[in-house]
């Protein structure tokens, strides 16, 4: 199937990337990484990616273009680390002439022409690599190039928590050496993702602080606007608090709620997990995602402490049948 995108590739003059809304660096690692894969190697198309606004920590990565409605009419339309068509940011991806679609999401379905989903790698950029790969074995004149390379290491090391969470393997870290092979500089790149400001510093003192865990052990914190503001930190950055109660003995999952400040009333929640499957309880509040780490919304105190029942109910039953797993 990676022949087959890149014989559409080769077929059409217009290319335009999609991805998700509110995007973490998987979702914009796997975006730019295609995007100098195809520019790099085949100069004549015209490329472009279209998306929202960026979290602050990948404002260094994402670059976002102007695209008119005309552009699609003859276009190959790419979405990337997208798993369900609602969640596509900018509707406009159904109105091009052929849509591939390029996913690794558990709970993915299927749309698109091409639709190429593998829900066994652990991050989207890391099937980019291994397209890259099968192009390479058919043309060895297309190249990966040190901005490419750059781009989808940024996909793999946050999607897969510097290669420590589910779906890491040997082909996971084979695809990273190719990446060092090609002039990533790990360096850098950590360091622009991991420096943080005072603001977020002290925003973690304040998740230590104030966590709290249910009766079977699902750490949360919960952040207004009052909270975000005092700490002069946007919500996304909260919601990347998420990771903070990773460690906690006992506490199998862990979960932000992240109040939206709007008129309906919207929040958002991070969910992970160590060994628990919690993306069908995420399901069931407008959400999903992968096995270990999927999203939600809930919109009242109500639902919020629904949520939390359910995992909680879920981490207990998980516990009784695993008692050696934490």
């Amino acid at each position: 199937m990676f022949l087959e995108i890149l014989n559409k590739i080769k077929e059409y003059d217009t290319i335009i990337l999609h991805r998700h809304v509110r995007p973490d660096g998987d979702c914009i690692g796997s975006m730019m990484g295609l995007y100098y894969l195809i520019t790099n190697n085949f100069k004549e198309k015209k490329v472009y990616r279209t998306g929202d606004a960026l979290p602050e920590y990948l404002g260094l990565y994402g670059h976002v273009d102007e695209v008119s409605d005309e552009l699609y009419k003859d276009a190959l339309v790419i979405v990337v680390d997208t798993a369900t068509e609602n969640r596509i940011c900018d509707s406009r991806y159904n109105t091009g002439k052929f849509l591939i679609k390029i996913d690794h999401h558990d709970d993915s379905p299927e749309y698109g022409d091409i639709c190429y989903i593998d829900n066994e790698s652990p991050a989207c950029a890391s099937i980019i690599v291994d397209m890259y790969k099968a192009w390479n074995k058919e043309d060895p004149s297309i190249t990966l190039s040190k901005e490419a390379a750059t781009a989808l290491m940024l996909g793999m090391v946050t999607d897969t928590g510097r290669f420590r969470y589910r779906g890491t393997c040997r082909k996971t870290l084979e695809n990273a050496g190719l990446l060092l092979d090609s002039g990533v500089e790990l360096d850098d790149l950590y360091a622009s993702l991991y420096t943080k400001d005072k603001e977020e510093l002290k925003l973690q003192g304040y998740v230590c602080e104030n966590f709290k865990v249910t009766e079977n052990g699902v750490a949360y914190i919960y952040f207004d606007k009052e909270t975000m503001d005092k700490y002069g930190v946007d919500k996304d950055t909260a919601a990347a608090c998420v990771n903070i109660l990773d460690s906690i003995k006992g506490s199998l999952i862990w979960a932000t709620f992240i109040e939206q400040n709007n008129e309906i009333g919207e929040i958002r929640v991070r969910l992970r997990s160590r060994f628990v499957a919690i993306n069908e309880v995420a399901t069931h509040y407008r959400g999903g995602g992968h096995l270990q780490a999927a999203g939600s919304t809930v919109y009242s105190e109500e639902e919020k402490e629904a949520l939390l029942k359910e995992l909680d109910s879920l981490l207990k039953e998980f516990k009784e049948n695993n008692p050696e797993r934490y």
